[in-house]
């Protein structure tokens, strides 16, 4: 018993150690600025992946932000390939430099949002519709500015610490920064 106590700290801890921080991009570029990135119109597509990698749905999204008061609202409006549609309201509020809180109806608590040079990592717990009933999954998003107007995410799901799926999507702003 002391042996499995001992590997699995171990494990955690190496784990720990190589995970990727925001903070490893702070010099790359362009520089995101989220309340410019997310303001106005904007596009997602992208698709839905199993714990195996393989594509299971497939999904367009209009989002349109805006922020008052430094308090950011993003109403996301997505469609999937088999018709069902879903809405998610986000408010994003400042927490400190680099920094933001985010909450949603189907977030539970609050989401952690880091930025740092290009990217943005968001981290929260989504309750989603599973067989009748609802599952709470973990989400790691992230998000890197490829161009003024293109960010790329990547997400992850977990349950009990296992990766049950992933997202990739693309959102492109549909009005230039300016």
């Amino acid at each position: 018993m002391i042996r499995i106590l001992i590997t699995a700290t171990l494990i955690a801890a190496l784990a720990a150690c190589s995970q990727v921080k925001v903070t490893d991009y702070a010099d790359s570029r362009p520089l995101l600025d989220i309340e410019q990135f997310f303001k106005g119109n904007l596009t997602a597509h992208g698709v839905v992946k199993d714990r195996g990698g393989k594509v299971i749905r497939t999904f367009n999204a209009t989002i349109a932000a805006h922020w008052t008061d430094g308090v950011g609202t993003l109403v996301e409006d997505f469609e999937f390939d088999d018709g069902e549609t879903q809405q998610r309201i986000w408010t994003l509020k400042p927490d400190g430099p680099g920094r933001y809180t985010g909450t949603a109806g189907d977030v539970i608590g609050e989401g952690k949002l880091q930025q740092a040079g290009n990217s943005l990592f968001l981290d929260y717990v989504l309750r989603l519709p599973y067989r009748g009933s609802e599952v709470d999954v973990r989400v790691d998003d992230r998000m890197y500015l490829v161009s003024p107007d293109v960010l790329i995410n990547e997400s992850s799901m977990s349950k009990f610490g296992l990766r049950v799926g992933n997202l990739v999507l693309v959102i492109v702003r549909q009005q230039p920064v300016t």
